[in-house]
């Protein structure tokens, strides 16, 4: 990974934010655009080769260029979006729509032997897409050319992001933080706090997520495989919050603030929570760039699930080109459909006046979680109904939320009820207060839940299903 590289820091990172400190305030912007194209070649030569660097190079110039020409409710938008999706398709994805498409001729006569990955592509992708919608719906600002490719070339968030938002990010980069030396105290704990992370637990962990494959598994005691797969739930969140935190970290040098990432989601006690704290401002891009354009929960309850099925699917998709990747988003997809039905159902007066609904579920996760309930079960308080998808945290699900130089739209959803899709813990009518039992319950089943997809994330499907195999079966 490039962040934890001689070169990230010793050639890009102390230089440019040291150069950005010292010019002119209309010079910073450049600033950031040559070191990020400099970063961007240096990376994608060393990383991919000459020749498919200069063709990156290539594409991203072309891409940059074109979205210049946006306007608000001009075609132009939608053809950037068709271009730079085509992009993605055809460096990530080709091989595998390819294979599914030849799959009965038992070959893939399609197959592209030379394929690559442009550095970044995916983070690219999804800011030139925020950037050509918001553009047509005309909540971003044009802006000055060096601005935009300050914005995209921005290198610390270029590989692993946060994915920003022009507008948000506009008004930091005009005026940037003049408090230097807290900017590079907390810049620099942050760092630390991410390599530490990095080398003390996800690298630590790897010597056992290493085993998660068939062979292992075959030989593997069935109480080691639960031990592997919770282990490979704490590396991917200890090294992927690791490269947020240098990113968040190394922003901060300059004086700038990307949006956070990650926010202890492993403590939430609900799916839709623990999607809430999780990679976040992914979550926030398919929230506004998916969901809502597909309907929201505008639409009738069955084509809210659906929503919420595809949306979630293409966060799986995104991750990786694999069936596996298709099955781990719908996994969250239904989990997060299962809440919501129980979040719905709960608020029901028949569900109310009978079925004590929480207190069963209570004891199911406090059994799966090696506990036993303790005294009569009692009406416990349950989720009601349900606010939005947005994962941008709790504040911007409460209060309206105005954007520099954006005008917030019904239809663009950032603070319409309309829109609203996951719910949160509020005390139902009738209810008693939430006991340990049942927080410690809830926590329990959201714990296992998640860290059972992530036997879909690391595993091609037929490993990951012959691993469910032996755990459940032996």
């Amino acid at each position: 990974m490039i962040f934890n590289t001689f070169a990230y820091f010793a050639l890009f990172l102390v230089p440019a934010a040291i150069v950005f400190r010292l010019v002119r305030p209309a010079f910073q912007p450049w600033t950031c655009l040559l070191f990020g194209a400099g970063f961007f070649v240096y990376f994608s030569l060393t990383q991919v080769g000459g020749a498919p660097g200069a063709f990156c190079l290539a594409i991203f110039i072309w891409e940059s260029i074109f979205s210049r020409f946006y306007r608000p409710r001009s075609w132009i938008c939608l053809v950037g979006i068709a271009q730079t999706i085509l992009f993605l398709v055809i460096f990530k994805y080709w091989n595998f729509f390819t294979g599914l498409v030849c799959a009965p001729l038992g070959r893939n006569p399609l197959f592209w032997r030379g394929a690559f990955l442009p550095l970044g592509i995916s983070f690219f992708t999804f800011e030139f897409i925020h950037y050509a919608v918001d553009r047509y719906r005309g909540t971003a600002p044009r802006g000055k050319f060096g601005e935009y490719l300050a914005f995209i070339l921005f290198f610390p968030t270029m590989v692993a992001g946060p994915i920003k938002r022009y507008q948000d990010f506009r008004p930091k980069l005009i005026h940037p933080s003049l408090a230097w030396e807290t900017d590079w105290r907390q810049g620099i704990t942050r760092i630390l706090a991410g390599l530490a992370k990095k080398f003390a637990v996800a690298d630590l962990l790897t010597a056992l997520t290493d085993h998660l494959n068939h062979a292992d598994i075959a030989k593997a005691a069935r109480w080691v495989l639960p031990i592997w797969l919770l282990a490979y739930g704490m590396k991917i969140y200890a090294d992927f919050s690791a490269y947020s935190d240098i990113a968040i970290g190394s922003a901060r040098l300059f004086g700038l603030r990307v949006p956070e990432n990650f926010d202890w989601p492993y403590l939430r006690t609900n799916i839709a929570q623990f999607w809430k704290h999780w990679h976040m401002s992914l979550y926030r891009w398919l929230v506004d760039y998916v969901f809502i354009p597909l309907g929201g929960s505008r639409t009738s309850p069955p084509r809210v699930y659906v929503n919420v099925l595809i949306t979630m699917l293409l966060s799986g998709l995104w991750h990786g080109a694999g069936l596996n990747f298709v099955v781990w988003g719908l996994w969250h997809g239904m989990l997060l459909c299962a809440y919501r039905l129980w979040s719905n159902w709960r608020q029901t007066p028949l569900a109310s006046a009978t079925v004590p609904g929480p207190a069963l579920i209570t004891v199911a996760g406090l059994r799966m979680t090696g506990l036993e309930p303790v005294g009569p079960p009692r009406p416990l308080p349950v989720p009601a109904a349900c606010p939005q998808l947005c994962a941008a945290g709790e504040v911007a699900e409460t209060r309206t939320v105005r954007r520099p130089n954006a005008q917030v739209t019904e239809e663009a959803g950032w603070d319409n009820p309309k829109h609203q899709v996951f719910s949160e813990h509020r005390q139902v009518p009738g209810e008693g207060p939430v006991s340990w039992c049942a927080k410690l319950a809830a926590w329990g089943l959201t714990f296992v839940l998640v860290n059972l997809g992530w036997a879909f994330f690391c595993m091609d499907l037929p490993t990951s299903l012959f691993f469910f195999r032996r755990l459940f079966l032996g």
